[in-house]
């Protein structure tokens, strides 16, 4: 029988300690010669908390190179080790403190909501002063086929939407996409229900078109108001209630530290460690930017939440082991269908950001239908979209666009000047191999010791993570709030 043991806190109680005992930050380039450390002390753990402190770093494209996390006693301590995208130290003042501000604030902010809606990922200038109070938001998660949005934007420019910004993944054949559409005629949130309708019916019917009888698809046309999330996370929990996962594959090899050696493959472990009742999860995989973030929020909509966390990078290999519990207190020993569920998720989370294909950057002027235009140029060339957003900065569109030929072969360098003619602005282009790493994404070499522990099973990083703790516990000095 299983019995747990649910504490009940009086939230006014819990306000008083955190009034008492606020979170202290502190910023400093002192103690590491090759990035920035931000160090924070807290009272609490609220589930969903260490998600919005890695989406505050990621959010301004700061790289998390290494990140030690506990939470044990009823205090929480949360180190990072970052960089900016050139891989250098943090030297602006006014961004070290936006990050203290936000990291406060952060931590001030009652549990999370899963019930998340979307607001613009990029802070604090670029992109949050053109996000409006209100939002409509075209949410989507269908079979992928080329094509697909092309035939959607050209259907928003017919009904009279204006794209203002959009956001798709693909992954295993589906695609979660969001659009946040604008009225043409009068700029602002579409908020007539009926038409909100008529664009849901009309969006139906394409993605219906092509498909089969009873294919699992999602449309939704609504009004959101912002503030709770932003749009990466929500694209997850997308494509996680979509189970994209189910068709993930672990790595085949064996678990053997020398297999893991030569393999830059996703490994992942869930174990126990029964003194404490944790679950212990190790990830190993090829590193790159925003890779914590992707995992945790994993985690958090899978409802666990994290106790403590090692997480490093290697060259071009990332490694994160994290003790976690269910957030309902529960101890009991999970089964081996949700020990795969949760495998399965981790591995999806990390692949679906991988970019595949020719990279076309574009930035114009901004007008309605220019999203119909440029996708349409792939749709006619026979070129598949494996992942895309765009956006605004003042009154230019920005956006990047990572394009497969569907045949398999290399995208022809000539729609570069199609997609040019087509946007009136510039645009540049990159391939990008699934196994190519950004170059700021791994940290210099970490020590030996890590290193050393690699080829051991599952609780290679525990015992590191207690000793590296106890030495920054100590060397935190006077920290500012």
């Amino acid at each position: 029988m299983e019995i747990c043991y649910h504490a009940h806190i009086d939230r006014e109680i819990e306000s008083l300690i955190e009034r008492i005992h606020p979170p202290r930050v502190c910023i400093e380039n002192d103690s590491c010669p090759d990035c920035t450390v931000v160090k924070q002390v807290d009272s609490a753990n609220r589930k969903g908390i260490l998600l919005e402190m890695v989406q505050v770093l990621t959010d301004l494209d700061l790289i998390i190179s290494k990140s030690y996390i506990s939470s044990d006693g009823g205090w929480c301590m949360d180190v990072f080790h970052v960089t900016d995208e050139a891989g250098k130290k943090l030297t602006d003042e006014t961004l070290m403190l936006h990050i203290q501000q936000e990291l406060c604030a952060t931590r001030s902010k009652r549990e999370i909501s899963r019930d998340t809606e979307m607001v613009s990922q990029k802070a604090p200038q670029a992109q949050q002063q053109n996000v409006p109070k209100e939002n409509t938001a075209l949410e989507m998660s269908v079979t992928d086929r080329p094509g697909l949005l092309s035939e959607l934007s050209a259907v928003l420019v017919e009904l009279g939407c204006s794209v203002t910004s959009a956001m798709a993944w693909t992954h295993n054949d589906r695609v979660a996409c969001i659009i946040f559409l604008e009225d043409a005629s009068s700029p602002g949130p579409i908020s007539d229900p009926e038409r909100l309708g008529l664009v849901e019916e009309q969006l139906e019917n394409v993605v219906a078109a092509h498909g089969e009888t009873g294919q699992k698809k999602s449309v939704r046309v609504t009004t959101l108001g912002t503030g709770r999330t932003h749009t990466e996370r929500r694209l997850h929990q997308l494509m996680y209630a979509d189970r994209d996962y189910e068709s993930c594959r672990a790595c085949d090899g064996d678990s053997s530290g020398e297999h893991k050696k030569g393999c830059d493959g996703t490994h992942v472990s869930v174990g126990r460690c029964e003194d404490k009742g944790y679950l212990v999860v190790n990830v190993r995989s090829r590193d790159r930017p925003k890779l914590l973030f992707d995992t945790v929020c994993v985690l958090t909509d899978m409802q666990y939440v994290v106790f403590h966390a090692a997480i490093s990078s290697k060259r071009s290999m990332a490694h994160q082991e994290y003790f976690i519990r269910n957030c309902k207190g529960s101890l009991a020993l999970p089964s081996e269908r949700e020990k795969e569920e949760l495998t399965l998720c981790l591995i999806a989370a990390i692949e679906r950001r991988v970019s595949h294909g020719l990279m076309v950057d574009i930035r114009t002027d901004n007008r309605m239908g220019l999203l119909s235009n440029v996708t349409r140029v792939f749709r006619e060339n026979g070129l598949s979209i494996s992942r895309f957003e765009i956006g605004t900065e003042g009154e230019k569109a920005v956006g990047s666009f990572f394009v497969t030929d569907s045949s398999g072969e290399e995208v022809n360098p000539d729609i570069v000047e199609l997609v040019r003619q087509a946007s009136g602005g510039s645009v540049v282009t990159d391939h990008k191999s699934p196994h190519r790493v950004h170059q700021s994404s791994s940290s210099s070499d970490i020590n030996e010791t890590m290193g050393s522990m690699e080829p051991k099973p599952k609780f290679s990083l525990g015992s590191l993570l207690w000793s590296r703790l106890e030495r920054l516990s100590g060397g935190f000095g006077p920290l500012r709030s």
